[in-house]
């Protein structure tokens, strides 16, 4: 087969599975992205390995699918900031601040215990925190999206906490390299300066410019003219973010999705997005998590740490998000809500293991347990989610009902 053909088979193969694991998962009431998830790792190197059967020769595959996945992940970042309100994320800034940095500190302080009780050095073990500081939210928005509380507290708060978390998670990360590498706090300050000069410009145009041509566009004679405008815009928002903001690609694409809510358009926009999102780019995107993960390579010798990273990740989480959203009035169970929300480390704890491992700062052992820890925190943040609302709708209705209760939605 030719390398076109090739990625015509894989991508049939993937969208089927990852279907049917979904309606599969739905059917034991748990959220569909757990069933594309496992769908990943039956079909990926663990199992199957599908990029590499005997008739699939492309060497560049894996990363054909791989770059679908991502364009996966921009547009459901977009759709969560489209389902939303600029006003309602102003009135969660207090609980998004509070819980978005505990949620960054305590996880990191945890990974540095941990680093150092292996007797890793200083480096390595900060190194190893800052890997389980990072958080992927996309998983947990799917799953609110599904169970429409969404534009809940604790779905705003949490959304909110990821554009911290990603902030504070860069800064550290910058800043630690800069030391590394012999550089001065004006490289820091630096960083501050292009994630602000971001987020000045996004909202502005966002703001005072975007409506007016989102207007424009939708009069032009043009086949899904507005479709395609706000495919460039949230294209263009995430290229920003990565190269002006030096921020992940779907803060970009989010805060993209939330100035297009502002707008009269936001319907038209979101019925093509769900279409093309959820029809075909979103499933590549989970299922392609798990074919990046290979648990054959998992060292054995570094089980202890893993399980200590794993637990200290899931923890680190929910106690540090968790105190955040207390402080700032949630209930104990919005807390935990929240924290648990912000658990799932997906494909941002990958990228920044990787790079750890490339530059030296993470051992093969290390390196292993974060993959464990990328691994376990995506796959329980979903059921966890649906628990934890599931449990609001008992204690709310002071029964247990057969089915999780869609009522908590706060449309």
């Amino acid at each position: 087969m030719t390398p076109f053909l090739q990625l015509v088979f894989v991508l049939a193969v993937i969208l089927f599975t990852a279907k049917l694991g979904g309606y599969l998962t739905t059917l034991i009431g748990q959220p569909s992205v757990l069933g594309e998830l496992i769908v990943g790792l039956i079909l990926g190197p663990s199992l199957l390995d599908i990029t590499h059967l005997p008739f699939l020769a492309d060497t560049h595959l894996s990363e054909v699918i791989t770059e679908i996945g991502e364009l996966g992940v921009l547009l459901l970042m977009f759709i969560a900031g489209l389902e939303l309100h600029l006003s309602e994320m102003a009135r969660s800034a207090r609980v998004s601040a509070l819980a978005g940095t505990l949620g960054v500190v305590v996880p990191v302080g945890l990974g540095v215990l941990i680093g150092r009780m292996f007797g890793v050095s200083m480096d390595n073990a900060i190194f190893l925190g800052l890997t389980m500081g990072a958080t992927s939210v996309s998983i947990s928005a799917q799953t609110l999206m599904e169970m429409r509380v969404l534009r809940s507290r604790v779905g705003l708060g949490l959304l909110g906490a990821a554009v911290f978390d990603d902030v504070l998670v860069i800064l550290m990360l910058s800043g630690f390299l800069a030391l590394q590498s012999g550089g001065s706090g004006a490289e820091i300050l630096l960083v501050l300066v292009r994630m602000l000069a971001f987020f000045a410009f996004s909202v502005a145009f966002g703001l005072f410019v975007l409506p007016a041509l989102s207007r424009r566009v939708r009069k032009l004679p043009i086949s899904q003219g507005l479709l395609a405008f706000s495919l460039v815009i949230l294209l263009v928002y995430g290229l920003l973010a990565e190269v002006v903001g030096g921020m992940a690609a779907i803060t970009g694409t989010f805060v993209a999705g939330l100035m297009f809510s502002r707008t009269p358009e936001k319907a038209q926009i979101q019925e093509g997005m769900n279409a093309l999102a959820y029809g075909l780019l979103v499933p590549i995107f989970f299922v392609n998590i798990g074919l990046t993960v290979n648990l054959r390579t998992l060292e054995s010798s570094a089980f202890v740490l893993m399980v200590l990273v794993i637990i200290g990740a899931i923890l680190g989480k929910i106690l540090g998000c968790g105190l955040g959203a207390k402080v700032s009035g949630f209930s104990y169970l919005e807390s935990l809500q929240l924290g648990i929300g912000m658990v799932s480390r997906g494909e941002v704890g990958l990228i920044v293991g990787s790079a750890g491992l490339a530059s030296g700062l993470l051992s093969a052992n290390a390196f292993s347990a974060v993959i464990s820890m990328v691994l376990v925190t995506t796959l329980v943040t979903p059921p966890l989610l649906r628990w934890s609302f599931q449990l609001q709708a008992r204690t709310a209705a002071g029964v247990q009902p057969a089915n999780p209760a869609p009522g908590i939605d706060e449309d």
